[in-house]
């Protein structure tokens, strides 16, 4: 039986834990401050346990748990903490205990030592049992020591021939070694499996010499002990088992066993020593008796050594009997195993949990980790530095110099850049004075996560800075461009008392998204006290170009060369002495001339780690080197591949080459124990108990190839790759030249992502005919668990929260796919597959799922992947923040393409079915802009209208401005950067320099601000402007200067805003615009009249050209030299003129022109020229002066500019069309035939300004009064357009008709008559003056609307008023008695009120009732139509009038005298009583009879609204929160939103008709929350697309209707997934159904999501039919379930 250690104690004191947090703090502050002495271990991400046993006694034992227990614990460790989990079984599926090179030992404590720096927790397991096993001879001893042993022996000849054979002494190991010649060098056939016969002849061979050698020196080793010529220990070396070498390393001679070791004793109480062949697995055997002499050393370890150093708890002993032949059997034994491997999980499970308890708090910190792993690689770096003093002292003086410039260090890949900025960073402490406290933040870019993408380094460096400078860590933003903002302000914290030191390694390593190679993020200019470095490539994404561009400074750049040829031989000398080598003279000369042909620093380090192979004894012939980097790395490649077998080699590497992001050890070790050709090669002649990989084989590799992997993290796991460049082309190079094995490099990786044989699946498998025949196996097929773990995309707790995700597989899986081909499974396992996305979405940047669908359109293309790609980029300001609304966008807008488009239905009804669990609140209809049309993006994040924007002459980005400068990156539609100015006025222009360095705009409060483009520097120039009666009206810009001028003047500024001067311009003649020309003259334009004058005139400041007098507009060459515009003798006729000199010369008159022109506009060619007239445009081709007349639609004009040098007209890409914006819509003409080609309903508000892209990409861009740009890409302006019906003007009121599926909603000038099911308008009944109220009857035929003066009575279907009643100012409309009646209240003058009721649609009176009030607030009608409530006054003050609601009347007035009155602000009827309201004000509401007369309760806190069962309210106060009151008490029931501040926004609350869901929306938020009432689940978070003005529900509660600011109607389904019938109502929705056939009788057959048949009604009601058609469906389901219970 066993001891049971689960009980473990953690062995510290209550006191011990009272000093972890001051020492955690202070690990913490010194790793943010960069101090690399004493550095804590890396935190690691996995659980890495070394077992040790003997070769055979406990098979079973490792076996049963590699079947059972670890794959659990990889489990529980995965989906409980992220971590990986590994297991080093040194002697599992090897086959023999001698391996050819004697390394196994080696690399066992090589291992040992891997698992004790890397594991977490657990790192160390013992199995022992009652055999000593395997002790092999030593490998190498010293040769003084060796040749003691050879002295003892003088007199045996063949003793010592036997040792000089065998041995052999390396003069290059510094003292002098004998080694242990590889077995094969002398028996050739040992490793000859092909030749059984041979091989087993060497192998028997062998085995004496084995025991013959053991023999000699055990003899020596003892006559040298008893002679004192070695001590105990040292004797013990020629008698110690392998097991022991282990025990000692990771138990008896390790630090905290308690936590990270375990020890497992087994005993067989009764071993059958006559069963030999049997017993010699449990027990040692010398010539066929027990080995007393190892039994003697095994009692040692086990009874006295190992409990001494290993406490009780983690020690367990087992006691079992001999059972069967073969004395451990899985049957006979079967008790043991079970309790054996439950303790052992069990064991396992507790010190990985007590150690993350621990540990958990700094390792989980992504700050800390990722600037420890940063150290840790810049120690690594700097042990292998030597030399470059002179780059290293240029370091010295520029981080204690006085340069605001960063310091750039470039040179050739492999020239030791990296070692050089290590080395600088290792001494910066040493190089301030002592009373300075310097702060270094180093990053390797690329050799993490968070170090390979610009958006998380900028986080993780913000994020240290403020924690080493006490700085708020919430105020770090996750977009680039506030991120950049944030950067720079936190580098300004830096003080001379605690500098800053922030190094950058290799620039080049980073990703380009994000724009990231254009270095707009990087600071050119440091505060104070901070320093930074970077260094790069030189001819990498032209970052050395624009570094040269931001930085003029040429002292702050430094070029590294190779190392030369005399350092190089001393850097390899000092390693060499450092490492305790040497090298012959002989092989000294190879060496010598490797490094005269290259002295890179990479290709020093590689001939290091070759000639650090050499033995003095080592054949000339094989110690040559190549003369290149990429030829030695090849030589180790082949060399790896002779040594371990070309097959696992290639594959083992292949797999780390091919991952996107580096692959885990024991992903690696999983993909290898899936490969069946790997498998095949190794398993050749002999079967395992498990098909997997041996970790031995990995571990062999891994050790030859020393220092070339890194380890770094990646998806919050620890993963190898390359560590340079040079290594990842080799790899590419030498296996991935056969694009066959590429192929099936990623499709494996794709398969063990996809996650197909995890968890116990099967894989199949074909054994070799060899194997067959080999092994006497009948059948050549077979299938094996191997173990592998499953890849869910999101890890889940048994309550089924999500734990984390799966960032490995969302990661790779979609690169592996696509690279393998295999695009069906891509579409259906990630790009339409609605859980990948919303994984990917909610984990990761949004970036990187455009990245996955920008891959595949590279590779192949596919339409419906560039839809959903290019739907999600135009939602990319919502998902960003809202990625749950994932599921509502891709419906909104990809809706129309659900017939034909079956990748989208998919993902569609995806979206219908598993995205309700995320956001259950979905478009029941398209509503927003597809993609695939012109709009690319709609870029929203100005507070204020932009009024000037303008794309750079690259078309890479676009400048914005409103209170703030918005630079945005055109070819992904996000931020690059924001500039906060901090000003209080709005920008009213942007104007940018030529080579767009600057940009420069003016305030409406007469400032100018001029910001550097690239990096986000500004300054604010105020110039003396006298405010009152001057204002600035514009600003230009130069490379050198800026100018801005009033009506009267115009100033001159540097651009670094320094004053220049100031001109007057003369009398009367106000300045209209300033421009500097190309030929250093300033060009102004004046008027030259009144304000109703339009003459004006083109001068030059220095009076050196004459004017050109011209009236109404002008147009101007680039160059100056020509002049387009409108004179006086021409009247409206555009004439042209040229300048000689200094005289404009007539050259021609463009035909006649008897039009006014507002305008005129170049091309950028200055091929074309524009006139914008009253009725359209003429288009002049000025290469033949031909007309291309462009003319408006009826009713439409254009209206002049106060300013006519300002127009809203661009030419796109090689002038194919005209542009031009009129109020809220844009115009495109063909510039060949004039031909109005498209109409753009662009913006709910005016365009106040449009912009081309025309160099890259063909766009144009428009900015509006309602906040918004909106991209527009020109290349699809001919493509279809689905569009969306919506009004001019914002909607403010919807009314739903009760019996059919249609509402009528106001604007300020339009009626409109909307369909649920379609979300189309059906009818707009247009009227003269402002509608303020409109009600729908039952069935949708008649409307009843308010207008200013009249109430109108509209025919729906006839479009127009059958009957007008004259009622002023009608304030409310109210339709009751079966919808046969509309009541009409409305204000007089006077504080009067007037409520009239007329037959509806007759329109005739039938009552009138006449009141006063002191605040107008609307009445309400009871239940059942019985009261009608009117608040008013009388002399006894606030009242409520209350008449009779059939025949208007006057009953009583109730006073509102009851305690704690407060003045009302609204009446509503309660829903479940025929004689109550409820008069709601600021604090309560209160529940009045009014057949009782009485105050039935005053419920504090309630708004009103209330169920149908009248029990229960709402508490939803303005400043945030959400609560069920329950009526009768008042008490708060179920908080749906606690009370959090969300700031003072209007918040309108309702209850669905149903009583099922609260809606909540939130102006500041602009967000729509629905809650479950049974137990207060948020069931959706939904981001409206633009400010909701209206929201109201249906009567069957499963709809919710919302009108917006822009004049939208949408229509959402509430499709809660727990109540069947919503979910169904939504699958039968109009929009969700797949025409199957034709219409006939009234029906027409389709079929729903979920693939039925069913015959639905069409037209006016087909929502209704949804509906009956879900509660039918879900009826019969449910009944399908009480049968089923029946039956069972």
């Amino acid at each position: 039986m066993a001891t049971d250690p689960t009980n473990m104690s953690d062995g510290t004191g209550s006191e011990a834990g009272a000093d972890v947090d001051t020492e955690e703090q202070e690990k913490l502050q010194r790793v943010l401050s960069g101090y690399l002495q004493n550095l804590p271990p890396l935190s690691s991400k996995i659980v890495r346990i070394f077992t040790s046993s003997t070769f055979t006694d406990t098979t079973i034992e490792r076996n049963a748990l590699m079947e059972n227990v670890y794959p659990k614990i990889k489990e529980y460790l995965r989906e409980r903490y992220g971590l990986e989990f590994q297991v080093v079984d040194m002697r599992w599926g090897v086959r023999d205990e001698a391996t050819d090179d004697h390394m196994t030992t080696a690399l066992c404590m090589q291992e040992i030592d891997n698992c004790q720096r890397l594991s977490i927790g657990p790192n160390f397991v013992v199995f022992l049992g009652q055999k000593y096993g395997y002790r092999p001879l030593p490998t190498h001893i010293d040769a003084s020591e060796f040749e003691m042993i050879r002295e003892c022996v003088r007199d045996v000849p063949n003793e010592i021939e036997a040792l000089d054979m065998w041995y052999r002494k390396d003069c290059n190991k510094v003292p002098p070694v004998y080694i242990l010649q590889p077995i094969s060098s002398i028996l050739t056939n040992f490793n000859n499996k092909r030749h059984q016969r041979l091989q087993e002849q060497d192998q028997n061979t062998w085995w004496d010499t084995f025991l013959k050698l053991q023999r000699i020196m055990r003899k020596a080793a003892q006559v040298l002990f008893i002679t004192k010529k070695i001590d105990k220990e040292q004797m013990h070396n020629y008698f110690m088992s392998v097991t022991e070498r282990e025990v000692e390393r990771g138990i008896l001679k390790a630090d905290d066993t308690l936590n990270h070791c375990l020890a497992y004793v087994r005993e067989i109480s009764n071993i059958n020593l006559t069963l030999l062949r049997f017993a010699s697995k449990f027990i040692d055997f010398a010539a066929r008796n027990v080995d007393g002499e190892a039994q003697k050393f095994l009692k040692t370890l086990r009874d006295e050594k190992l409990p001494k150093r290993i406490p009780d708890s983690n020690l367990a002993r087992f006691i079992v009997e001999w059972g069967g032949k073969e004395g451990i059997d899985p049957e006979t034994h079967k008790e043991y195993l079970i309790q054996f491997q439950e303790h052992f999980y069990k064991s396992i499970i507790g010190l990985v949990d007590r150690a993350m308890e621990k540990y958990e708090k700094l390792s989980s910190d992504p700050v800390f980790s990722e600037a420890l792993q940063h150290l840790h690689a810049c120690l690594k770096f700097c042990r292998v530095f030597q030399g470059r003093e002179d780059i290293v002292e240029k370091i010295h003086q520029y981080v204690l110099g006085t340069s605001d410039k960063p310091f750039v260090l470039h040179g050739e890949s492999g020239c030791g850049k990296t070692s050089l900025t290590a080395k600088g960073a290792s001494q910066m402490k040493e190089w301030f004075p002592e009373d300075r406290e310097p702060v270094l933040v180093i990053r390797f870019l690329g050799t993490t996560p968070n170090s390979s993408s610009i958006i998380p380094l900028l986080v993780n460096l913000c994020t240290h800075i403020a924690m080493v400078y006490d700085q708020p860590l919430d105020e770090v933003p996750d977009e680039l461009s506030p991120l950049v903002n944030h950067f720079k302000k936190l580098l300004a914290c830096a003080t001379e008392e605690k500098p800053l030191v922030v190094i950058l390694d290799s620039l080049d390593q980073l990703s380009g998204s994000d724009g990231a190679h254009a270095l707009a993020w990087l600071p050119t200019t440091l505060p104070p006290n901070v320093r930074l470095l970077v260094s790069t490539l030189p001819r990498m994404y032209n970052i050395l170009d624009t570094l040269n561009l931001l930085i003029e400074d040429k002292d702050n750049y430094v070029q590294v060369l190779p190392l030369g040829e005399n350092l190089s031989g001393t850097i390899l000398k000092f390693w060499l002495k450092n490492g305790n080598r040497t090298v012959s003279d002989e092989q000294w000369e190879i060496v010598n001339e490797a490094i005269t042909k290259c002295n890179l620093p990479l290709y020093v380090k590689l001939v290091f780690d070759e000639i650090c192979r050499w033995k003095s004894y080592t054949p000339l012939k094989q110690t040559q080197l190549a003369f290149t980097i990429h030829d030695l790395i090849m030589k180790l490649f082949e060399r790896i591949e002779i040594q371990h077998g070309k097959t696992l080699v290639a594959h083992a590497l292949g797999y780390i080459t091919a991952a996107k992001s580096g692959i885990s050890e024991s992903e690696l070790e999983d993909l290898l124990s899936l490969d069946e050709r790997v498998l095949n090669d190794v398993y050749q002649y002999h079967l395992p108990p498990v098909r997997r990989i041996p970790p031995l084989l990995w571990t062999r590799i891994r050790s030859d190839l020393p220092g070339y992997l890194s380890e770094r993290e990646a998806d919050a796991v620890n993963v190898i790759n390359w560590y340079h460049r040079q290594f990842i082309e080799a790899a590419h190079e030498r296996y991935f030249r056969n694009l066959n094995f590429v192929s099936l490099m990623h499709a494996n990786l794709a398969e063990y992502f996809l996650g197909i044989w995890g968890g116990g699946i099967p894989k199949p498998f074909e054994y070799s005919e060899h194997q067959r025949r080999m092994f006497h196996l009948s059948d050549l097929k077979g299938e094996s668990d191997r173990k592998v773990p499953q890849q869910p995309v999101v890890f889940q707790n048994e309550e089924g929260n999500v734990m984390r995700h799966n960032l490995r597989k969302l990661n790779e899986l979609p690169y592996h796919l696509i690279r393998s081909h295999q695009y069906e499974e891509l579409y259906t396992n990630c790009l339409f597959n609605y859980d990948f996305l919303h994984a990917k979405l909610s984990s990761m940047p949004l970036q990187s799922v455009l990245v996955d669908f920008e891959d595949l359109l590279e590779h192949v293309y596919q339409k419906d992947a560039k839809l959903i790609a290019d739907a999600i980029r135009l939602s990319s300001s919502v998902l960003s923040h809202y990625p749950d609304m994932l599921g509502p966008q891709i419906i909104g807008r990809l809706l129309p393409y659900y017939q034909q488009n079956t990748n989208i239905r998919s993902l569609i009804q995806q979206c219908d079915s598993d995205g309700l669990e995320y956001c259950a609140l979905v478009p029941t209809h398209h509503c927003l802009h597809t993609p695939g049309g012109p709009l690319q993006y709609s870029l929203e994040g100005h507070p204020f209208a932009p009024f000037g924007i303008s794309p750079t002459s690259n078309g890479k980005y676009l400048v914005s401005v409103s209170n703030k400068f918005i630079i945005w990156d055109l070819r992904t539609g996000e931020i690059f950067r924001t500039v906060v100015l901090g000003i209080t006025g709005i920008m009213q222009n942007l104007v940018i320099s030529e080579n767009d360095k600057y940009a420069a705009s003016y305030t409406n409060n007469n400032q100018v601000i001029v910001c550097t483009i690239m990096t986000g520097d500004f300054t604010i120039i105020s110039p003396m402007v006298n405010g009152k009666t001057e204002s600035i009206i514009g600003t230009c810009i130069s490379l050198t200067h800026v100018a801005m001028w009033t009506a009267n003047e115009w100033f001159l500024y540097t651009v670094a805003g320094k004053f220049v001067s100031t001109f007057k311009t003369d009398l009367k003649m106000p300045l209209m615009n300033v421009e500097f020309g190309e030929d250093g003259l300033t060009y102004l334009i004046v008027k030259s009249g009144a304000d109703s004058d339009t003459d004006m005139a083109l001068e030059v400041a220095d009076k050196s050209v004459e004017p050109f007098e011209f009236h109404s507009a002008v147009a101007v060459a680039k160059d100056k030299s020509v002049v387009y515009g409108c004179i006086a003798i021409s009247d409206n006729a555009v004439a042209v003129y040229k300048r000689e000199e200094n005289v404009w010369k007539y050259d021609r008159t463009l035909g006649d022109n008897y039009d006014r022109v507002f305008s005129l506009t170049l091309s950028f060619d200055e091929n074309y020229l524009v006139a914008t007239i009253a009725l359209g445009f003429k288009l002049w081709n000025l290469k033949n002066d031909s007309l291309v007349q462009l003319k408006l639609p009826p009713g439409t004009r254009n209206i002049p500019n106060k300013n006519p040098l300002l127009s809203v007209v661009v030419f796109t890409k090689n002038n194919h069309f005209v542009v031009a914006a009129v109020r809220k819509n844009l115009y495109v003409w063909d510039t060949k035939q004039g031909n109005l080609v498209k109409v753009l309903d662009a913006h709910f508000g005016r365009i106040i300004a449009l912009g081309a892209v025309t160099s890259g990409s063909n766009k144009v861009v428009s900015s509006s009064i309602d906040k918004t740009i909106k991209v527009w890409n020109f290349d699809n302006i001919l493509e279809d357009v689905h569009s969306i019906d919506r009004l001019e003007k914002p909607i403010e009121h919807i009314h739903l008709a009760e019996e059919s599926h249609f509402a009528v909603t106001t604007s300020r000038n339009c009626v409109g008559v909307w369909n649920l099911g379609t979300g189309k308008l059906e009818h707009t009944l247009e009227t003269k003056s402002v509608v303020t109220l409109a009600r729908i009857n039952k069935d949708a035929s008649i409307v009843a609307a308010a207008e200013a003066s009249q109430i109108l009575i509209w025919d729906v279907t006839k479009e127009k008023a059958s009957k007008t009643l004259p009622q002023k100012d009608v304030r409310q409309l109210l339709l009751t008695e079966e919808d046969t009646r509309v009541v009409a209240l409305s204000t007089v003058p006077g504080n009067k009120g007037l409520c009239k009721a007329y037959s509806f649609p007759e329109g005739e009176d039938v009552y009138m009732i006449e009141y006063t009030f002191k605040k107008f607030r609307k009445g309400a009608i009871t239940k059942e139509g019985t009261f009608l409530a009117i608040p008013a006054s009388d002399k006894s003050g606030d009242v409520l009038g209350v008449y009779h609601a059939k025949n208007g009347t006057h009953l009583y007035n109730l006073q509102l005298k009851y305690a704690n009155y407060k003045e009302l602000t609204s009446v509503l009827a309660m829903p479940h009583d025929t004689n109550q309201v409820v008069v709601v004000d600021d604090e309560k509401g209160n529940v009045l009879d009014l057949k009782k007369k009485t105050l039935v309760r005053s419920v504090m806190r309630w708004n009103g609204m209330t169920m149908k069962t009248g029990k229960h309210g709402l508490f939803a106060p303005s400043r945030g929160g959400l609560e069920l009151l329950e009526l009768k008490t008042g008490k708060t029931t179920r908080t749906f939103i606690p009370r959090v501040a969300e700031g003072v926004f209007s918040i309108d609350v309702m209850f669905t008709k149903n009583d099922k869901h609260v809606v909540y929306y939130h102006s500041g938020h602009r967000t729509i929350r629905v809650f479950r009432v049974s137990d207060g689940k948020r069931i959706a978070n939904f981001k409206a697309h633009a400010e909701v003005t209206y929201m109201t529900g249906t009567t069957e509660g499963e709809t919710l209707v919302i009108g917006a600011v822009d004049g939208s109607f949408t229509v959402l389904t509430i499709a809660d997934p727990e109540y069947e019938e919503n979910v169904e109502f939504l699958k039968n929705l109009p929009s969700r159904r797949v025409q199957k056939g034709t219409t006939q009788n009234g029906y027409v057959t389709t079929t729903n999501a979920n693939g039925e048949v069913v015959n639905l009604v069409t037209g006016k009601n087909s929502m209704g039919t949804a509906l009956q058609v879900a509660r039918f469906v879900a009826k019969a389901r449910g009944a399908q379930r009480s049968r089923a219970c029946v039956i069972s």
